[in-house]
């Protein structure tokens, strides 16, 4: 545990606003500290700011910060959560010499746009440790909403499901692509069940988002932005092609746009790959990329779902052509690739990339247990998944391939494929073997 390892270093927690970092540090004192937190908010106390001038030795600081804000902090039995730090450059800096100097304090920093920090700062590189925060996948918003029995068989992975269960976990799934798993969302539904507040709070994260830029002097066209971040929502599944993001702007300011909002973690890059071998960042992938959004519940919103939308009887796979599904897919193995039975980034195939003469595509690749593994999101019958077999026949070391759907659990040796329920996208490692 971080709290108690000998080779402690400052712990840097990472996130776009709103996936729960200040609540979950919080929560962590409270529990791993007695509450014993000093907790400064670096964007709104501007004030604690004058603590990290000059001399940031951690005496220092630390003499200036209880001086300034009224608070002991004692190391060894304290912790100290600098939140928002990206809002002091010189904080990040002094992360190095708590970590050298003071190692027996306990010390968490926070931050949601560090590429945004303002000025020149020293990066204190190798003294520090990472934890990166997204929203709540699909197991953990069935603990939120208190399914605990409905978590615990997603969790444990691919498999054959009653009839009856598949169907419930499907009934949960059609919710949770319109919900999604920001935390404050979860929240709103799980006590009014009311759409429509869901609706309100996604629509004020996408505002806050939006409003960032301007706190720390970038200077950019906001409408540009709006139109980049909206037009890419639209456009999940689809290779990215800045021209077409936002008309009438030229394309280096809407690259500009797309880059601030990939730094801020709104939006992701799926770069495309060669499924020949691993590692897959290293494969040659022409250039080309798709893009996924934090949350799939900001995707349906920025699509403009309809407040009386009757989705208990709507395919999942035809909401906006597939892509909430594809969305769905893509942020759930963003999680799982946190851990270290898949490890390496999410990327997809297009052959045309290759040059080959045909437009096939393959929405994922991912590399599980030392090999590569295609996912293809679809919902008609194997005949079908031209692509996927495409890819197969070309690289067939890639079997079996992998087609999240609506459809029960089922193999297919004969044509390398295994159908996998789209809720069990984030325990898929569970399928394949070691290498």
């Amino acid at each position: 545990m971080w709290r108690d390892s000998p080779r402690r270093k400052p712990l840097l927690v990472r996130g776009a606003r709103q996936v729960g970092k200040t609540h979950s540090v919080l929560d962590f004192g409270r529990t791993a500290f007695g509450g014993h937190v000093r907790h400064i908010d670096l964007e709104l106390r501007r004030d604690a700011h004058a603590a990290f001038a000059d001399d940031i030795s951690p005496t220092v600081v630390l003499r200036r910060l209880q001086a300034i804000l009224g608070i002991d902090v004692v190391p060894g039995r304290d912790l100290l959560f600098l939140d928002e730090i990206q809002a002091c450059p010189r904080a990040i800096t002094t992360l190095r010499y708590f970590y050298e100097l003071m190692p027996e304090l306990h010390v968490v920093a926070a931050s949601s746009l560090l590429e945004l920090a303002p000025g020149a700062y020293s990066f204190p590189v190798g003294r520090i440790c990472y934890l990166h925060m997204r929203p709540l996948t699909f197991v953990e918003y069935l603990w939120a909403i208190g399914n605990q029995p409905a978590a615990d068989v997603v969790a444990a992975g691919p498999t054959s499901t009653d009839k009856v269960i598949h169907e419930v976990l499907l009934r949960r799934l059609r919710d949770y692509l319109l919900v999604g798993g920001m935390p404050a969302v979860v929240r709103s539904f799980v006590d009014s069940g009311a759409m429509r507040d869901v609706f309100a709070l996604q629509d004020a994260i996408v505002a806050t988002y939006r409003d960032d830029f301007g706190k720390y002097g970038v200077r950019i066209d906001k409408d540009c932005l709006d139109e980049v971040l909206r037009t890419t929502a639209r456009s999940v599944g689809r290779q990215v092609m800045y021209a077409r993001l936002a008309a009438g702007y030229r394309g280096q300011t809407i690259k500009r746009c797309f880059d601030l909002l990939a730094g801020a973690r709104v939006v992701e890059r799926v770069p495309s790959a060669s499924p020949a071998g691993l590692p897959l960042a290293a494969s040659p992938g022409h250039g080309r990329f798709k893009a996924t959004l934090l949350d799939v519940g900001l995707v349906q919103r920025l699509n403009a779902m309809p407040h009386d939308i009757d989705i208990a009887r709507a395919s999942l796979l035809s909401l906006y052509r597939g892509a909430l599904a594809e969305q769905f897919v893509g942020q759930e193995l963003r999680a799982a690739l946190r851990d270290p039975p898949i490890g390496d980034a999410l990327h997809y195939w297009s052959r045309a990339g290759e040059a080959r003469g045909s437009n096939a595509e393959v929405d994922y690749l991912v590399a599980m247990k030392g090999r590569v593994v295609p996912l293809e999101v679809k919902s008609g019958p194997a005949g079908k998944l031209r692509s996927l077999h495409l890819l197969l026949r070309e690289y067939p070391r890639c079997a079996p391939g992998l087609v999240p759907s609506e459809a029960p659990y089922a193999e297919l040796p004969d044509q390398g494929l295994v159908f996998v329920p789209l809720y069990y996208a984030g325990s898929l490692e569970r399928l394949i073997g070691g290498s």
